[in-house]
């Protein structure tokens, strides 16, 4: 009995070890066909300075949006879409098929995100009640809200809702990157918004989809349904979720009138995706006194570490102390500023600093595969020649001007021109690159590709030429020994990878 038992066993764990052969063969294969494909996209003769190529203006702000179709795009897997919200403004509710990153480069403000299956942890007070004409007596409750200023860079999973609302007195300029190549975007190599409320445009007017942002495709298309009756699959016009579902249906499922359901799907054809609001906007939020938002910012950092500490310690431990949804999920924190001095990464008095953000110093990073810098560089400085080891890297200069150049696999210089304020450059992992500024200085953030991403230094003290023995580098470049000894000296001398030119460079400069 016991020999048809273990022949059974024998014949499954084949079967099970055949099935995983294939299975894993077949998505080997389908992998190194995408990587392939990736590849094929990154054969880049040139490099350009980028600028949006839509603009897309709302109610109460504007989007501007650079071509996702250009070929640099393509070759490092993003898009990237600005948007300026004035005073009193509010980003409509919306998520995306990719995770992204967001830096506010002016302004301040509230964030909303909802995390799914979180509970409702804000709740609104009794004056804000009062204030109100309710039909019930229960409080408005809902997600955290974060304060938001300039500096912080924001990260967002994939397919969690957002909303952005400026309650500052000046307005909000908040730039989104999109990692379309994530492993979390499973659609297609387009970046795509799904809105939860009003009738935006699409942002990035893609070739290769229909014009579901047009005003006049919506009316031809809202005519046709409602010629069609109970045949057509959409009930409004708008282009936020709601509007592809039966009113009635909706109505039904909410339990509310059909006018409230063609609220919200979005017929208004004039609010885009920023819309003004009335007044103020209510919600339960944290202090907005510096004093008080310091202190509450600090704690609340402390607090968030402590958490993750404790739970990395029960994981260890095989504790079932957390639930792993409320102490993992619902805490993240998902904001951290990059604009402060103090946590320069590199620093130089003379030439400027450096500060990077990646998943040792914000975690939920980690999941989504992306860290960011942000530079600055004084006047006539250089950021020495290196080459991103394990990333993409995508440039927007916030002020100021440099002379950049980027070198590829052959040698060949496939940038050397001036990169000016609110334009971009991609630079294509290992292709190296060399930032001057010019005398008014230059400051950029840089998205990059990975959660660690690393740079490997052609100049200075960690560079790759001082880590090479003498010997080596003089039969390599033919030097005399002497010339290789001052070559590596002076590296040692100049420091890190930001450098202010010496009287003396700059004299050899002039001789040459």
């Amino acid at each position: 009995m016991a020999k048809p038992i273990l022949l059974y066993t024998s014949l499954c764990f084949l079967v099970l070890f055949i099935n995983g052969c294939l299975a894993h063969n077949g998505c080997l294969a389908n992998r190194q066909w995408q990587q392939q494909q990736e590849f094929n996209q990154c054969q880049l003769d040139s490099l350009d300075a980028l600028e949006p190529s839509n603009r897309i203006e709302a109610e109460a702000g504007v989007t501007e949006a650079w071509d996702p179709n250009n070929k640099q795009f393509q070759c490092v897997g993003v898009a990237v879409v600005r948007r300026t919200i004035e005073h009193n403004g509010l980003l409509l509710p919306q998520y995306t098929n990719t995770p992204q990153l967001i830096y506010i480069e002016k302004g301040y403000g509230i964030l909303g995100v909802v995390l799914p299956g979180c509970p409702n942890t804000y709740q609104e007070s009794q004056e804000q009640q009062q204030g109100q004409d309710r039909r019930s007596q229960d409080r408005d409750q809902h997600q955290k809200i974060r304060n938001f200023r300039q500096g912080d860079i924001i990260a967002l999973p994939a397919g969690v809702t957002h909303w952005l609302y400026n309650d500052g007195e000046s307005e909000v300029v908040a730039l989104s990157l999109l990692d379309i190549k994530n492993q979390a975007n499973q659609l297609d190599q387009n970046p795509r918004n799904f809105y939860l409320a009003g009738n935006p445009e699409d942002e990035f007017q893609q070739k290769n989809r229909s014009p579901r942002g047009s005003r006049r495709h919506q009316q031809e298309q809202g005519q046709g349904r409602r010629e069609g009756g109970r045949h057509g699959q959409q009930q409004g016009q708008g282009n936020n979720l709601f509007s592809g579902f039966r009113a009635k249906d909706l109505a039904e499922v909410f339990n509310v009138n059909e006018d409230t359901i063609r609220n919200l799907q979005g017929l208004q054809e004039d609010r885009s995706n920023i819309v003004r609001v009335k007044g103020r906007l209510q919600v339960a939020r944290p202090p907005r006194s510096r004093e008080e938002r310091e202190r509450l910012e600090r704690q609340e950092r402390e607090q968030e570490r402590e958490d993750e500490k404790e739970q990395r310690e029960s994981h260890r431990g095989g504790s079932g102390r957390y639930n792993g949804i409320e102490e993992t999920l619902c805490t993240l924190r998902l904001r951290e500023n990059i604009h402060d001095p103090s946590r320069a990464d590199i620093y130089n008095p003379d030439a400027g600093r450096i500060s990077t953000l990646n998943s040792h110093n914000l975690p939920v990073l980690r999941w989504l595969q992306l860290s960011a810098e942000f530079g600055r560089l004084k006047r006539d400085a250089i950021y020495a020649p290196h080459w991103n080891r394990n990333a993409h890297s995508v440039i927007y200069v916030l002020r100021g001007r440099a002379q950049v150049q980027v070198v590829d696999d052959f040698g060949q210089t496939v940038f050397d021109d001036e990169l000016q304020q609110e334009q971009i450059l991609t630079v294509p992992q290992n292709f190296a690159v060399v930032k001057r500024a010019s005398s008014e200085g230059f400051e950029w953030v840089a998205f990059k590709t990975n959660d660690r991403a690393q740079i490997s230094p052609l100049a200075g003290r960690t560079s790759v030429l001082r880590a090479i023995p003498a010997d080596v580098l003089a039969n390599a470049f033919q030097l005399r020994q002497e010339d290789v000894s001052e070559l590596k000296v002076n590296m040692e001398r100049q420091g890190n990878t930001l450098i202010r030119p010496s009287r003396s460079s700059s004299q050899r400069r002039a001789i040459a």
